[in-house]
């Protein structure tokens, strides 16, 4: 199975750190944030990564990346040209991904302890469609959140003021091949982008949509005090 980070975006809720470098670059930790989405593939026996970010920032991915030798797995980069959105980030790896692959998606400011290995293997086994990961928050407004009948995810509703359970989707994605049609088929939203949100309701309402739940701790790591905090947790772990 390949990989694909998205380590794009303008990062405004880390102003002005972000107004110097890409926010995916400022350390977390002993590493920068970025060290962290490559370890977790590399970890799950992800060979072949496509990273993905903004031009304004992608020299310096590429110095402290380079081919992927330090993780023992193989980097391609490609440009988003202009921000549009998760799932347009996602649409440039076709062709990255072949028809009949697997993949998985991380946004590289989630941050998180569990290994993914066991969910990698298990995703080989599902003949078709999509895998999220869901965790249990104490504000599940600040994020998407599945709704939930049965055992499965009949749909997601983003920052919903009333929310229809306690958990939120997390920023670690398993697709098919398929995604790419998928995404096509979504039109952008009031913000103007294309969001991963809208694929995923696809997905769920084909009953195609499967998750998981993280069970260790995971941070949204997009606000000085939850970058903080993700910091401490790691630097903890490489004690």
């Amino acid at each position: 199975m390949k990989g694909v980070i998205v380590a794009g975006g303008s990062g405004t809720r880390l102003r002005p750190l972000t107004d110097l470098v890409n926010k995916h670059l400022l350390p977390v930790g002993g590493y920068p944030m970025i060290h962290y989405a490559l370890a977790k593939m590399a970890e799950a026996g992800i060979r072949e990564v496509l990273l993905i970010t903004g031009k304004a920032s992608a020299g310096l991915f590429t110095q402290y990346i380079g081919s992927g030798e330090p993780w023992e797995i193989q980097v391609t980069y490609r440009i988003q040209e202009r921000p549009g959105g998760i799932a347009e980030a996602v649409s440039l790896a076709e062709g990255f991904i072949r028809p009949g692959d697997k993949f998985v998606v991380l946004l590289g400011d989630n941050l998180f302890e569990d290994s993914l290995a066991a969910a990698v293997s298990e995703f080989q086994e599902q003949p078709t469609g999509a895998r999220v990961f869901l965790k249990e928050v104490p504000d599940p407004r600040r994020y998407g959140v599945p709704v939930l009948r049965d055992g499965r995810i009949v749909s997601i509703e983003e920052k919903p003021e009333n929310p229809p359970s306690t958990y939120c989707v997390t920023g670690i994605y398993m697709y098919d091949a398929g995604v790419f049609g998928e995404i096509r088929q979504v039109t952008r939203s009031a913000r103007g982008e294309l969001e991963i949100t809208d694929v995923n309701n696809r997905y769920a309402a084909a009953g195609l949509l499967q998750y998981g739940m993280l069970e260790g701790w995971w941070a949204d790591a997009g606000t000085p005090r939850s970058l903080l905090e993700a910091g401490l947790r790691l630097m903890k772990g490489e004690s």
